[in-house]
């Protein structure tokens, strides 16, 4: 998925045949797309339904028409953000591909999750969105959503990954800083500030350069 089309609107992952009328559930997958790439760079407070209608190609009736509300819409950009995540990994736990010999199965697994986690970027807006709803604690609906969503990554890593306390939490915490480093847009000084483009290496050892190339820039509009 590429950011943004030439007027703005978010290039949706799924291609739709040429001259096809999308359905309404086609279309509420468009608009989710539009509403994780603006939801990630606005947040919940800055970001409006009529950004997300114009990231989306369609009109903003349309947009509160599919969803009710802008909290609604958060709400089912949070819940697709998660889903994405959740099922990401799974499907990297289920990867049967031979692996590196000289390792454990478990090290292979958590290596193919850690890279998941990273392949996600693509998606627009997904990392930063949750780390925004990760904020509004106090919010009555979605505070509680996203504390629902937390609790299921960390079940995840401990249920179904089999993971430790303290391994469970070593990735969640490496994840919420490669989300930090997203929100920041603090690509902008990779190569020029020593202690960033350290940092970089050492969070994408193998795959820096299409981290590099698909992270969004401080110029870019989400």
């Amino acid at each position: 998925m590429t950011p943004a089309g030439a007027h703005g609107a978010v290039v949706v992952d799924e291609p739709a045949e040429t001259g096809k009328r999308l359905s309404s559930e086609e279309r509420r997958r468009q608009i989710l797309v539009a509403a994780l790439a603006v939801f990630g760079a606005r947040g919940y407070e800055g970001a409006t339904t009529d950004e997300v209608a114009r990231a989306a190609g369609v009109s903003q009736p349309y947009v509160v028409r599919l969803f009710g509300s802008k909290e609604n819409l958060f709400l089912a950009a949070l819940d697709d953000a998660l889903a994405r995540m959740l099922a990401s990994f799974r499907a990297a736990l289920a990867d049967e591909t031979p692996h590196d010999p000289d390792i454990t199965p478990e090290k292979a697994a958590a290596k193919r999750i850690g890279q998941a986690y990273v392949d996600l970027i693509e998606v627009r807006g997904l990392h930063q969105t949750l780390a925004h709803a990760y904020l509004l604690g106090s919010h009555p609906a979605i505070g509680a959503a996203a504390r629902q969503g937390f609790a299921k990554v960390w079940r995840f890593f401990r249920d179904e990954m089999g993971l430790d306390t303290d391994e469970s939490r070593a990735f969640m915490a490496e994840g919420m800083l490669i989300s930090t480093m997203i929100g920041l847009r603090i690509v902008d000084d990779y190569g020029s500030d020593p202690q960033i483009t350290e940092l970089f290496r050492s969070c994408f050892p193998t795959e820096l350069p299409h981290v590099l190339e698909v992270l969004p820039r401080g110029t870019d509009r989400w």
